[in-house]
């Protein structure tokens, strides 16, 4: 998780002194390991690392290529050894993966970024062409934002620094937070107007007065993995879940494993002490953290995350989430500052968190975000049976429909017309209920971000690639957009990995039939039959995971006082998002248990925190809070501004 930023003035003029030292002390953070720079005429690059491997501790960025070309990375490179066998005059197996990607740049040009498989976030400075290249991997894992008009181009891997020390002013970016209230936003979207963010499996390249940004690769709709019996599908899951394991226990130090009990998580540890007792990795030992709360009763981890426990011969780190604080800090009042949205966030279980990877030496932490998702952990029928519909397969399709009707104690017609509708646009079916905007958002607002609102609705094409295939990439989309929400952590910094998201594995099942992954009566049908043997029965067989829903229940009750103040003086009233008396309204129902909108109604306290927070510390200035007229909302949202320079810096400075 190195830190990369870069300014180039376009104007021809050298890179201010004072602008860089004031960007290097905000990084510095996110990358204890000492940093270096480029200077160049009217361009400078810093460099902040941290090391995970033996290998990024032989790097020397900004890394300049035989070329010239001045090359930034933030990234581990999984294939590393098939590369450098492709190009073995110039590199060794003791390499860095900066050396390898410029020699594979130098060889290839923009092709090697589908060559480069791993978690990564890369820029690319072209002296010759006066060009910059911004590129991300596949899944999105890393940030990488960007800013650019007549007079320059900045980019960062870290948000906070392009709009903190900009020297001009920035409008809140309304789409994104649209999304952010609903699921998540776009990729390419920051909260900041003018901040862009690179996408996932794309690179953007800047020039003089061009911006252009091009894909370059996705995954093929056409690719097919067909065996005849159960058995080869579940040795090769095996094979491609081992190596996603594998991969992301390349690290110098212990590796942290997130553990819920839930099989996700519980299948990495176990593999993970799989490949480490067979001397599979640099990794010396493998920690776990697992949280929990006695006093909820849907919360039912606590005996499985146990049961790993015993199995592997090692408590790992606990902490209990139900020893909250009486009265629970909103965001605003958090220590943390961050440019980005915080959902969920709690200063006293980062602190225990932050404790945990000081006191083990942990670096990595490894996360089973994307198991449930592309697993089969949601067993529906639909993408199958809208295959089977698109290919006229109706004796397969009676077969089906019959299994799945018993599965759902639904009619078969149900399943078919569900199927069915889903080549109609959601115009004319309509959304379901739990995607619909909640009924405290302004009308105008909704109107003009229904489709962030409402998680950027699609429907299944006729043509091209297969109702399933489309559902994955549906699938990934929506991961994407959650990873590109996330802060990046710096109390200590640490780097966050997802086996589950790793590319061969996602191809692996985006090519196999949809009936190798759920079948009726068997959810995560692949998986469980793949890994047992190696993941306790009990963690395998377990019923679906609880849905905590008593913990927002309880936030509301203890910060009952403070949310009543809160809606009747909101910041997002003034811009024009919500209604705070209808606001008042869904509280009013949550706390005495007559219908909770638990998502949205988080996501809309967690927000009205945040732009609190933004107001608290002099980033955001409301002179006043006017009535919901639309013109009167648009003019108080054109002079929101976020004021970037010497008096913003020092109130930070002394908030923090």
């Amino acid at each position: 998780m190195s830190v990369q930023f870069g300014r180039w003035n376009l104007d021809g003029r050298p890179v201010d002194s004072r602008y860089l030292e004031r960007v290097a002390t905000s990084i510095a953070p996110y990358g204890p390991d000492g940093g270096s720079s480029y200077n160049d005429k009217n361009i400078s690059i810093l460099y902040r690392g941290f090391h995970t491997t033996k290998e990024s501790r032989l790097e020397a960025q900004p890394h300049v290529s035989a070329s010239g070309d001045v090359i930034t990375w933030d990234g581990r490179l999984d294939n590393r050894a098939d590369l450098i066998a492709e190009m073995r005059d110039s590199m060794t197996g003791n390499s860095a993966d900066v050396a390898i990607v410029g020699a594979a740049y130098e060889k290839w040009g923009t092709i090697c970024f589908g060559k480069l498989i791993g978690d990564w976030a890369l820029s690319i400075w072209d002296s010759h062409d006066h060009s910059l290249l911004l590129a991300k991997d596949p899944v999105g894992t890393r940030h990488l934002y960007y800013t650019f008009d007549r007079e320059q181009i900045t980019w960062s891997t870290v948000l906070d620094p392009l709009v903190r020390f900009a020297g001009k002013t920035f409008e809140l970016n309304e789409e994104y937070i649209a999304g952010w209230l609903s699921m998540f936003p776009a990729t390419h979207l920051t909260p900041w107007s003018g901040v862009h963010s690179v996408p996932p499996s794309s690179f953007v390249c800047l020039s003089r007065g061009k911006q252009a940004a091009s894909k370059y690769w996705d995954f093929a709709p056409n690719s097919k993995i067909r065996y005849r019996t159960d058995a080869e599908y579940e040795e090769h899951f095996r094979t491609v879940f081992a190596t996603a394991v594998q991969r992301r226990l390349r690290s110098d130090r212990p590796i942290l494993a997130e553990l819920s009990g839930g099989r996700d998580s519980s299948s990495i540890v176990c593999m993970a002490d799989r490949i480490i007792a067979r001397g599979g990795t640099q990794a010396p030992r493998l920690d776990t953290i697992s949280w929990y709360d006695d006093l909820e009763p849907k919360w039912d981890d606590r005996p499985f995350f146990a049961k790993v426990e015993e199995v592997r011969g090692r408590q790992g780190w606990h902490i209990d989430i139900g020893l909250r604080e009486a009265e629970e800090k909103p965001a605003h009042e958090s220590p943390r500052f961050s440019y980005l949205p915080l959902p969920d966030y709690d200063h006293r279980l980062a602190q225990q968190m932050s404790t945990c990877l000081v006191s083990q030496g942990n670096r990595v932490v490894l996360s089973g975000t994307g198991g449930d998702e592309t697993m089969g952990g949601v067993p529906t029928p639909i993408p199958e049976l809208q295959d089977l519909l698109r290919c006229a397969e109706f004796r397969a399709l009676v077969h089906q429909l019959r299994a799945w009707a018993l599965e759902k104690r639904k009619p078969w017609i149900h399943l078919l017309l569900k199927a069915a509708s889903g080549f109609l646009p959601p115009e004319i079916v309509g959304l379901p209920k739990h995607l619909r905007p909640a009924p405290w958002f302004q009308s105008d607002f909704v109107k003009r971000n229904w489709t962030a609102l409402t998680g950027y609705p699609y429907r299944v094409t006729l043509l091209g690639p297969g109702p399933s295939f489309q559902d994955n990439i549906r699938t990934l989309e929506g991961l994407r957009r959650q990873l590109a929400s996330k802060a990046l952590p710096f109390e200590p910094p640490y780097e966050k990995s997802y086996p589950y998201l790793d590319r061969d594995l996602l191809e692996f099942v985006f090519a196999i039939p949809q009936e190798q992954l759920i079948r009726p009566m068997q959810r995560r049908s692949l998986m469980r039959r793949a890994l047992r043997g190696i993941v306790p029965d009990e963690i395998l067989n377990r019923k679906r995971k609880a849905i905590v829903v008593r913990a927002p229940l309880v936030a509301i009750s203890r910060r009952w006082t403070n949310l009543v103040a809160m809606s009747s003086n909101m910041v997002s009233k003034s811009l024009g998002f919500v209604d705070p008396d209808r606001l008042l309204t869904a509280l009013r129902k949550a706390r005495y248990g007559q219908e909770f909108f638990s998502h949205s109604l988080t996501r809309t306290i967690s927000m009205e925190d945040w732009l609190r927070h933004l107001v608290n510390v002099g980033v955001v200035k409301l002179d006043t809070v006017g009535p919901p007229d639309f013109a009167l909302r648009r003019s108080i949202q054109n002079r929101l501004r976020l004021w970037c320079g010497n008096c913003i810096e020092i109130a930070l400075l002394g908030w923090r």
